[in-house]
C-alpha cells in the first residue's frame, strides 16, 4: 500500500508519499520525502531539502560536452549537479549553472574534496579552488570523496566552512558502516550523506538502514553497475520494465527512489539524459521489489574501495582527474 497526503503550498501542490520499500527514516518521519513537479525531495538532518534524482558527470571530461550535458540535464529537469575535485570538469559544470537560467536556489550542487587534499589546510585550499572553478558563492553539499587520508583534518574544515555559510550540508563518500561512525562520534557534525555504490547487484541493504538509522542518506554512484553482467538485459528487469511500459534503467533508477536512496545517473546522450529522468510517472509494486532482491550478489562490480591495492591505486591518482 502506497500512502498518499497532498499539502497546498501557495500555488504548488507538494504530495508526500509513503512506499513499503523504503528505509526507516521514511517511517520515522513521512513528511522527509516531498513530491513537486517532475521530482522528489529527501530532507537531510540539517533540514537542507536534497533531490532525490540527480545528474553526475563522472568520466565526462571534455569540457565542451560536460557544458552541454548539463545544460540539457537542468532543462530537462535536474536540479541536483554532482561534480568533483578529481572529475576535472567543475569549471565547465559552472558554466552550464550560469547559462541554464535557473535560480541558484533551486539548484542543489554537491563536488567532493579528493584525497591529494585530505587535510585541514588541504581541504580549506581545495574547497576555495572548487567554489572558483564552479563560479559560487556556495555549495549545497561537500564529500570527503574517500576514506583515505587525514579524514578528521579535512573533515574539521568542512565543519568550519559550514558554519561559515560556504557549504550548506556536508558529508562522506565510499565510506563503511565503521568509518562512518568513527567520523561522526569523534567530530561535532554528523555526515548528512554518505554517497556509496548502490545497484541492483551490490543492494547494500545493511549499510543503507545502519545510515538511515543514524539519520544519514544513502546516495548511490553506479547505478547501472556500469553495465557489467549484462544489467540492462537482465530477464527480470525486462519484465518488469515491460510491464510498466519502460526502459530497464528506468525501473533500477525508480527501484532506489523507492528504497529511499538518492541516486545518480550520467550520459553524454541527451536522449538518455531525458528517459533517465522520467521515473515520476509509475510505481513498482511489492512484488516487483521482491523481484530485484534475488538479483543482489552484495558484490562490488568495480574496485574494492577498502582493499588495500585499491588504496594504493586512488593514491596514484592524486594530482590528476579522472
Amino acid at each position: 500500500m502506497i500512502y498518499h497526503l497532498s499539502i497546498r503550498l501557495s500555488y504548488t501542490t507538494i504530495n508526500i508519499y509513503h512506499f513499503p520499500y523504503t528505509t526507516n527514516l521514511f517511517r520515522m518521519k513521512l513528511s522527509n520525502i516531498e513530491r513537486g513537479y517532475n521530482m522528489e525531495y529527501i530532507t537531510l538532518n540539517n533540514g537542507i531539502k536534497m533531490p532525490m534524482v540527480g545528474f553526475g558527470v563522472f568520466q565526462i571530461q571534455d569540457a565542451k560536452t560536460t557544458q552541454e550535458v548539463v545544460e540539457a540535464a537542468i532543462k530537462t529537469g535536474y536540479r541536483l549537479i554532482d561534480t568533483a575535485q578529481a572529475y576535472g570538469n567543475e569549471e565547465a559544470v559552472g558554466k552550464a549553472i550560469k547559462s541554464a537560467g535557473i535560480p541558484r536556489e533551486e539548484l542543489f550542487i554537491t563536488t567532493k574534496l579528493w584525497i591529494s587534499d585530505m587535510s585541514y589546510e588541504g581541504a580549506k585550499k581545495a574547497f576555495q579552488e572548487s567554489l572558483s572553478k564552479l563560479d559560487l558563492d556556495y555549495v549545497d553539499l561537500y564529500l570527503l570523496h574517500q576514506p583515505i587520508g587525514d579524514t578528521f583534518g579535512a573533515w574539521r574544515a568542512l565543519e568550519e566552512l559550514y558554519k561559515e555559510g560556504k557549504i550548506r550540508s556536508i558529508g562522506v563518500s565510499n565510506f563503511k558502516e565503521d568509518q562512518l561512525a568513527n567520523i561522526s562520534l569523534f567530530n561535532e557534525i554528523t555526515p548528512a550523506v554518505n554517497q556509496i555504490e548502490v545497484h541492483v547487484f551490490n543492494q547494500k541493504e545493511q549499510q543503507h538502514a545502519y545510515q538511515t538509522s543514524k539519520g544519514v542518506v544513502t546516495e548511490s554512484w553506479g547505478a547501472f553497475a556500469e553495465g557489467k553482467n549484462d544489467v540492462f538485459n537482465h530477464p527480470i528487469l525486462k519484465e518488469i520494465a515491460q510491464k510498466h511500459k519502460k526502459t530497464t534503467a528506468q525501473v533500477m533508477l525508480r527501484w532506489q527512489l523507492q528504497r529511499g536512496i538518492v541516486s545518480l545517473s550520467k550520459s553524454a546522450n541527451p536522449e538518455r539524459v531525458r528517459s533517465n529522468f522520467d521515473i515520476f510517472d509509475f510505481q513498482l509494486t511489492d512484488a516487483d521489489m521482491e523481484q530485484i532482491k534475488t538479483i543482489n550478489t552484495d558484490t562490488t562490480v568495480f574496485a574494492d574501495h577498502h582493499d588495500a591495492t585499491t588504496v594504493e591505486l586512488l593514491a596514484s591518482f592524486i594530482g590528476k582527474s579522472f
